[in-house]
């Protein structure tokens, strides 16, 4: 059977592998508080933007094995605030698709998507969006967002938990309390397949320093 792993770094970093090809997505500098330095092998590095706690692609190595991308990546241009980029620039979507599944990475979105982009999104298996506020959309904008992309699985990112995360953003339970299908995973990585059950997915550590 088909599968992505998904793995959660800390912050809005994930590694997204298929048939052992892997993309490491928005990897952060240490100056994000509490968790862990990255040190991440891959064979592609995307970034949202330019902003330090997402496009800190000194923290990732080429694997030895070269091999073909299995991937197919599309891009949506967006913003990183509710202004068109006047106040923080912009941000891009990625979308990966391989073995019939599709997911999402959308970066330090800061505003609601259009019905355009929504369209451009298309059905997803798994969509990783961000919930903190501040800099990106809030947790219930991130929560409005998620009833309209209906994914199978919900991945929130960039927020704070105990110990770790920017003071000044939302803490994780603000959004998991407008969710009715929380699953705390206690492994580091999620295996996607087609039989995926509907779930917001939400790692019951982080990576910490």
């Amino acid at each position: 059977m088909s599968k992505i792993n998904i793995i959660w770094h800390g912050h809005a970093c994930f590694t997204a592998e298929y048939e052992g090809y892997r993309i490491a997505i928005d990897p952060y500098d240490p100056t994000v508080p509490g968790y862990a330095p990255l040190c991440l092998s891959a064979h592609l590095t995307l970034c949202s933007h330019s902003h330090h706690d997402h496009n800190y692609a000194q923290a990732v190595c080429m694997p030895l094995n070269e091999i073909s991308c299995p991937f197919k990546i599309e891009k949506i241009a967006c913003y990183h605030d509710e202004k068109q980029g006047a106040l923080r620039g912009e941000n891009i979507i990625h979308i990966l698709s391989a073995g019939g599944m599709r997911i999402a990475h959308l970066g330090d979105l800061g505003h609601l998507l259009d019905d355009e982009q929504i369209a451009k999104l298309g059905k997803l298996d798994a969509v990783m969006l961000p919930v903190g506020g501040t800099y990106t959309i809030d947790p219930a904008q991130a929560n409005a967002l998620c009833q309209r992309l209906d994914a199978k699985v919900v991945i929130p990112m960039h927020y704070r938990g105990d110990g770790f995360g920017y003071d000044n953003i939302a803490h994780i339970d603000e959004f998991l309390c407008l969710r009715d299908d929380v699953c705390k995973l206690n492994e580091s990585t999620l295996s996607l397949t087609p039989d995926t059950p509907k779930m917001t997915a939400v790692w019951h550590e982080a990576p910490m320093k």
